[in-house]
């Protein structure tokens, strides 16, 4: 299977996905959420992941005053809790549905900017090295090749200024059986690939957690 291949396959997908039940296939939890539900989980996320890690990911900046990147948006589910904390949040997915989702559910936030990407990297957004933090959970799990995600990781630390934290998930479990075409059991990655990863990409691998599980999350500062 080419990349192109790939590419459209991941975006057709994700469409389907979104027309069938977009909330659940963004979290598995269950299958049927109100919009109380759904947010409160993406709330529960950012207090788990963003709101224990503050020091990493502000650096003494203001919440209010930084611009943040989530990549892999879905409905917006963490997208709306991202911008309850934050100043400046640019969400960015492969699906043209789940980002017509995620725009009907956070028309209020006129702090949040979406944008469709071609699955691959980040090229509609120019603004180089004025991002103060990336984020992404529960994405990089469903992508089926090593290049992709490493072409958004390198597209991630163009947009990063010197010094700021992508943190961000990768499948790590090897016991799963994947393939090229499987745009839901996404690649694995070793400790080793994470590592020689983030270095190819310009990225000190300052902390790493879960390797060898379903979630091994990673925390990239840009050099």
């Amino acid at each position: 299977m080419t990349l192109e291949e790939q590419l459209k396959k991941m975006q057709q997908d994700w469409d389907e996905r979104a027309r069938q039940n977009a909330r659940y296939f963004v979290n598995t939890e269950r299958e049927h959420w109100t919009d109380e539900e759904f947010f409160q989980s993406g709330e529960r996320t950012v207090a788990e992941e963003i709101l224990t890690d503050m020091t990493n990911i502000c650096q003494g900046k203001d919440p209010k005053q930084m611009k943040v990147l989530e990549i892999g948006c879905g409905a917006g589910r963490v997208t709306r809790a991202l911008s309850n904390l934050f100043g400046n949040v640019w969400a960015v997915d492969v699906s043209g549905e789940m980002l017509r989702q995620a725009a009907a559910a956070l028309a209020d936030r006129k702090n949040v900017h979406l944008l469709q990407t071609n699955g691959k990297d980040l090229s509609g957004i120019r603004e180089d090295g004025t991002f103060d933090f990336a984020f992404s959970t529960i994405v990089f799990q469903h992508i089926p090749s090593r290049e992709i995600i490493e072409s958004y990781v390198r597209e991630v630390h163009r947009l990063l200024r010197p010094g700021a934290l992508f943190k961000f998930q990768v499948q790590g479990d090897f016991t799963i059986q994947t393939s090229p075409d499987d745009t839901w059991l996404g690649v694995p990655f070793s400790d080793e690939d994470a590592v020689a990863m983030a270095e190819r990409c310009g990225f000190e691998p300052r902390y790493r957690h879960g390797a060898g599980q379903q979630y091994f999350w990673l925390w990239y500062f840009k050099k």
